[in-house]
């Protein structure tokens, strides 16, 4: 029996759970009584690791491949030495430990891991693809789902590369779910992204006729897709690192009052400010972006003498999976949106 949480397989430096580790064991020839061997097909690597990675390679796909096969030789998983972020994979149970075997799962069953892949012990044989409009990479590979780890089977009634861009954001549309309450003012800033769109779904279903939905994309596609997602949303087309800009345009559509909520989903860093001047007093800004600094985010609000709450982008909060892919099978037009965009 390894450790529920993984800290078995840490191999520098030695006391820590694998997410912080530096390097974790991705050898498989001896399974864990408590462990889950898996086949991986796809690895979504989280958008603001890919677009560092990108950046890194200049937009050659074999020098991102290049990359993330050195990485994960490296440290023996997909952990980003520079963002520290990961993402997500799927693939098929090859073996379960004898531990686990009152599970539901089987050897056999197709699934997506729910836990970063800067935690996942992984192995690559073959890097086959890279997909650089939807940040997926196919490769032939092993990867180690602890007993902690929590996973979603694939469903019937969805394509494989739909579900993994879902399921790679669930956390997102899942928190805005618990947060935005009927009659809610919301910014989404990242809008028009992968987890911008879910958000505004979220944001838009909870907040109701009485409340207000404007969701920011930096770029006109992102704007058109706010258009496209068939939600009753105000879309914005600007830089949300100019927080004076976003000040001046949300004070505009509130009359002064702001949003009760804003959700930042974007992958890019400098948007934290653009956030917290968004947000009235009392209010919410929900960090979702791997890009964020913490310390800009705590010192820009006491800077400015603004009272808000600020959360955390936890990717795991329970039913995050039911909720995200439920989006789906709700909202037709966003799901071919998203169809076209990111499967």
């Amino acid at each position: 029996m390894g450790c529920p949480y993984g800290s078995h397989r840490v191999i520098e430096p030695v006391g820590v759970l694998p997410q912080p580790a530096w390097r974790v064991n991705n050898d498989f020839t001896v399974l864990y009584d408590n462990e889950i061997l898996i086949e991986v097909e796809v690895l979504n690597i989280d958008s603001a690791s890919f677009t560092q990675i990108k950046t890194q390679a200049g937009g050659e796909q074999d020098e991102i491949g290049r990359i993330i096969l050195d990485t994960v030789t490296k440290r023996g998983k997909q952990h980003n030495p520079v963002t520290g972020s990961g993402g997500m994979l799927i693939g098929t149970v090859k073996t379960m430990g004898s531990a686990l075997a009152g599970r539901e799962l089987k050897m056999g069953d197709r699934i997506a891991t729910l836990v970063s892949l800067s935690l996942t012990p992984l192995h690559i044989s073959e890097i086959r693809a890279v997909h650089t409009d939807i940040d997926q990479v196919e490769i032939k590979g092993e990867a180690i789902l602890f007993e902690s780890g929590i996973y979603a089977k694939i469903p019937d009634d969805m394509p494989q590369k739909l579900v993994l861009a879902v399921l790679d954001v669930a956390g997102a549309p899942a928190q805005t779910a618990k947060i935005v309450k009927p009659g809610d003012t919301v910014v989404v800033i990242g809008g028009g992204g992968k987890s911008g769109l879910l958000s505004l779904h979220e944001a838009c279903k909870r907040a109701g006729v009485t409340g207000k939905v404007i969701g920011i994309s930096h770029s006109a596609s992102g704007v058109e897709r706010m258009k496209a997602s068939g939600l009753s949303v105000i879309p914005l087309q600007g830089d949300a690192r100019d927080a004076l800009w976003v000040l001046r345009e949300i004070g505009a559509l509130t009359q002064g009052k702001m949003a009760d909520i804003t959700l930042n989903m974007v992958n890019i860093p400098q948007t934290e400010m653009g956030s917290i001047l968004a947000t009235k007093d009392k209010g919410i800004v929900y960090f979702f972006s791997m890009a964020t600094s913490f310390t800009a985010s705590a010192l820009g609000a006491e800077g400015i003498g603004k009272d808000i709450t600020m959360l955390v982008g936890n990717g795991y909060t329970e039913g995050h999976a039911e909720i995200a892919l439920q989006i789906m099978r709700e909202n037709p037009a966003l799901r071919t949106l998203y169809e076209e965009t990111y499967a």
